[in-house]
């Protein structure tokens, strides 16, 4: 009886609540006569607010694209050498900084006899590399094959990996190949191994130099845009529900959680600032969602809808980009409510289109701190 009353009263005053409705009793004696007397309750829902738009044409913003030096072409150009190089046996010398060696490593802990011991074999191990402590390169320097190394390494407490973070362990390395990093030379040749459509070091040059035009082009767009969103957004200011934030909040966490662990960072880390972060975290969801509430109005005041092949484009493209199929993209879809939120994000982002070209934009030179005033990370610090 209840639910049934508490829908007509929703459906009476016109609501779309976000979540269940909170029903409070104002009596209870009723309760125990159902039917012979009255029970009197009220309904607290939480819902969007209603958003008068303001001005949201005319807004000024300047656009500044960073200009491609000739030393960020030749930066590219050392990494796509660098990705193009091989590793070839060392016969002459001993391993050195720089060289990746091969072995069989076996480990014990001396500190905690009943601990697993460590039995791994074929190794890659590049000395002085990233995330090789100090002891096993000093010990493997000048290593060469067949050699056998017995050594004892001393893990910091903050080790990337976590069953060996703070530990002692000694080892004991067979080494089986020593190999040096061969470089390709910066010539015609090497340029035309890259592709079809390269055919000498100049025109190399010339891909990577247009690449990293359309990058900076598309950087100076999306500041351009956030720009005119934050504006947007400074200039409404209403009050949101506080579960749709707590809610998003909450998601963004997760997602901050689920980054750090993908990266070998422990969340459970004492000296991690999380109530900063979080603070950070909320700031940022209130953001998003007063944005995605000033565009849906703004989609309104200007008509914007998303056409059904608008939509299929869409599903096209996201199914391109995970590497599946349209159908199995609509099949997920259906589990979250259909094509709406398709729908949703095309209109949003045709209402920021409307936005940027309803502006008084200007182009200007680059300045550096352009970049350095960007968006930073919200891990905690």
């Amino acid at each position: 009886m209840l639910p049934d009353a508490v829908q007509k009263a929703v459906e009476q005053h016109q609501l779309e609540p976000l979540g269940e409705p909170q029903l409070n009793l104002e009596n209870t004696e009723g309760l125990d006569q159902l039917g012979q007397k009255p029970i009197s309750f009220n309904v607290e829902v939480e819902v969007l607010p209603e958003i008068q738009l303001g001005e949201y044409k005319n807004l000024q913003a300047a656009r500044r694209t960073r200009p491609v030096k000739d030393e960020d072409v030749e930066r590219v150009i050392e990494s796509l050498r660098e990705n193009s190089a091989t590793l070839e046996p060392v016969e002459d010398r001993g391993a050195q900084i720089g060289d990746t060696i091969t072995a069989n490593f076996h480990g014990t802990f001396p500190n905690q006899p009943a601990a697993e011991p460590i039995n791994v074999e074929d190794v890659d191990v590049a000395l002085g590399g990233e995330g090789v402590v100090q002891e096993i390169t000093e010990n493997l320097i000048g290593a060469r094959p067949d050699d056998e190394k017995a050594f004892s390494v001393n893990y910091p407490e903050n080790f990337s990996a976590k069953g060996l973070a703070g530990k002692q362990v000694d080892y004991r390395i067979k080494v089986s190949a020593v190999r040096t990093k061969e470089v390709p030379e910066l010539d015609d040749d090497w340029a035309q191994s890259l592709g079809d459509e390269i055919d000498s070091l100049g025109s190399l040059r010339e891909k990577v130099r247009a690449d990293l035009e359309a990058q900076a082009k598309n950087e100076a767009e999306g500041r351009l845009r956030t720009d005119l969103l934050r504006q947007l957004v400074e200039a409404h200011q209403f009050e949101l529900p506080e579960r749709l934030v707590a809610d998003q909040t909450e998601h963004r966490y997760e997602s901050v959680v689920r980054d750090m662990i993908g990266h070998g960072i422990d969340p459970r880390n004492p000296q991690l600032n999380w109530e900063k972060a979080r603070d950070s975290l909320k700031e940022q969801a209130s953001f998003d969602l007063r944005s995605s509430l000033l565009l849906e109005r703004l989609a309104e005041e200007e008509k914007i809808e998303a056409s059904a092949e608008e939509i299929n484009d869409e599903i096209n493209a996201i199914a391109d980009a995970s590497r599946q199929s349209p159908e199995q993209v609509r099949a997920v879809l259906t589990k979250q409510g259909g094509e709406t939120s398709i729908a949703s994000r095309l209109r949003n982002r045709k209402a920021l289109d409307a936005l940027v070209a309803n502006a008084r934009v200007t182009d200007e030179d680059w300045k550096e701190e352009t970049e350095e005033s960007e968006t930073s990370s919200q891990q905690p610090e």
